[in-house]
């Protein structure tokens, strides 16, 4: 088989606009960032139908119907991205937030903490990730690791020089904040 053949199909020209999916794609990317949130949808949407299965497509429609604050219909599009296998691990972890962040939104804050440590066990040094697992762990009650996952990255990522200052202690009261040490 030829693939060559495949990728040239794949990436064929629109028969309406003799562009490239990569040329549309990059088109709808642009418009986003330029503040054109609704035309980029638009686009992106007719490239997610034309081509219903790309990762890429799929996560920036996504992204777009987040922007616009629709993020009940962003949902499927994360999740069609996130089960491709052509998402580049940057736009991967973007992904991984936007759903988990997006699902705590909603309402479903369950699918959202199983999304967000999910996102974790790629990717344990994100700190989106752990933001957004720390509020969608306050929202289900478990105020605890919502705290700890909080004050364990404050100490370990801020520049604050106060902050700094008291790193060690930050990092040891984020293990068990109800901790009481009795005196004499």
């Amino acid at each position: 088989m030829n693939t060559d053949n495949t990728e040239n199909t794949e990436n064929a020209e629109d028969p309406e606009t003799g562009r490239s999916k990569d040329e549309l794609l990059a088109e709808a990317v642009a418009l986003r960032t330029r503040g054109e949130a609704e035309q980029a949808r638009e686009r992106l949407v007719a490239l997610a139908d034309r081509h219903p299965g790309d990762a890429v497509i799929a996560y920036q429609t996504a992204w777009t119907h987040d922007a616009l604050g629709l993020e009940a219909e962003a949902v499927a599009y994360y999740e069609t991205a996130l089960a491709g296998t052509d998402l580049p691990d940057q736009d991967r972890r973007g992904a991984l937030v936007g759903l988990g962040s997006t699902f705590r939104i909603l309402g479903r804050y369950e699918k959202a903490v199983v999304t967000l440590r999910g996102g974790l066990a790629e990717f344990p040094d994100d700190g989106a990730l752990r933001t957004f697992l720390a509020m969608a762990l306050f929202n289900t009650g478990e105020h605890d690791e919502a705290m700890r996952i909080l004050l364990e990255l404050l100490a370990t990522t801020s520049d604050d020089p106060s902050v700094r200052s008291y790193r060690a202690a930050i990092g040891h009261y984020a293990k068990d904040l109800r901790e009481v040490v009795q005196g004499p």
